[in-house]
């Protein structure tokens, strides 16, 4: 996040797990699992995606979180990889990537 963000990031965006809301934690969580399986599910061949198709997979993952956690969410958080900005982007990217190291 700090890595990309233009200037400093709102305290939410960089709130430590600990005081991250629990729908959150709970979202990311899924997330997770969701990269992690796509990794497993593939036999470790997602690695060989673009970096931009890693973020995308991401960035699908969470909007799909906003979706089952709000029953109207806000529409920047369920915007198309399109209108994302770059940080967001990048960030979904480094999520994939660090996934996949670990």
């Amino acid at each position: 996040m700090r890595k990309h963000f233009p200037g400093e990031p709102k305290p939410g965006y960089v709130a430590p797990w600990e005081e991250t809301p629990e729908w959150e934690r709970d979202a990311a969580d899924s997330v997770y699992q969701q990269v992690r399986q796509f990794l497993d599910l593939s036999g470790g061949r997602a690695t060989m995606l673009t970096r931009e198709q890693k973020g995308r997979f991401v960035a699908l993952c969470w909007t799909a979180q906003m979706y089952k956690h709000f029953d109207d969410p806000k529409p920047g958080y369920v915007a198309d990889w399109a209108q994302l900005p770059d940080w967001q982007k990048e960030t979904d990217a480094d999520a994939f990537e660090a996934i996949e190291r670990g």
